[in-house]
């Protein structure tokens, strides 16, 4: 079962939903899908995401992003809320790993991708990277009824999964992102944007690609 708890970020408190695990492998943060677009951290793909990382014995962290939920601050179009994220990496840091041992991975979903991708950056540019990133429709590009997204750059062995029937995020977008980064694309036949009926593979290749 989850907890919620509230933690302080630069422009208020952050709602964030978090399930521990007894002796944790790590820690694994997950970052939901568009505010403004009805994006939750209880959204369907996030917590299949939160549901793979708990079986690979992670705590899991699912923070909601400014102006949901219990989280204050208006939407920044994932400026400021890479500062939030960056909020709760540092507590999480500082509650769950004390002695700097477990493995921090990030994941997103969508919006959430692309804002955990510049929390990377972020993490690697101070020397303190995570381990591994996955990004499930990730938001690069043109995007449909939101706007154009810069991704960033991210490690080689960073998980992206896509459907091949995305109409939100086409997987020509994410295809043109991660091919000068020569980084492989796991592909879902039949699955769009939000993997109706797909969930179940997601965690599968999760865990798949940790095991």
């Amino acid at each position: 079962m989850h907890q919620q708890v509230f933690i302080d970020g630069p422009v208020g408190k952050i709602e964030v939903f978090v399930e521990p695990h007894e002796n944790a492998q790590g820690i694994a943060l997950i970052a939901h899908p568009h505010p403004l677009f009805g994006g939750t951290a209880d959204n369907k793909v996030v917590t299949s995401i939160a549901r793979a990382f708990g079986d690979l014995g992670c705590i899991t962290l699912r923070p909601s992003f400014r102006g949901v939920g219990g989280s204050e601050g208006t939407h920044d179009h994932g400026i400021a809320e890479t500062d939030d994220l960056l909020a709760v990496v540092k507590w999480a840091r500082e509650n769950y790993d004390e002695t700097n041992e477990r493995p921090l991975y990030l994941a997103g979903f969508s919006f959430g991708a692309f804002v955990i991708t510049r929390l990377a950056k972020v993490l690697a540019d101070a020397g303190t990277p995570a381990k591994r990133l996955v990004l499930v429709g990730t938001a690069a590009g043109f995007v449909t009824g939101a706007r154009s997204y810069t991704t960033e750059a991210v490690a080689k062995d960073t998980l992206v999964i896509h459907g091949d029937k995305d109409e939100t995020v086409h997987l020509a977008n994410v295809l043109a992102w991660a091919e000068p980064l020569d980084i492989p694309v796991v592909v879902i036949p039949g699955a769009e944007h939000f993997f109706h009926r797909k969930l179940h593979l997601i965690r599968e290749i999760i865990i798949r690609a940790w095991r």
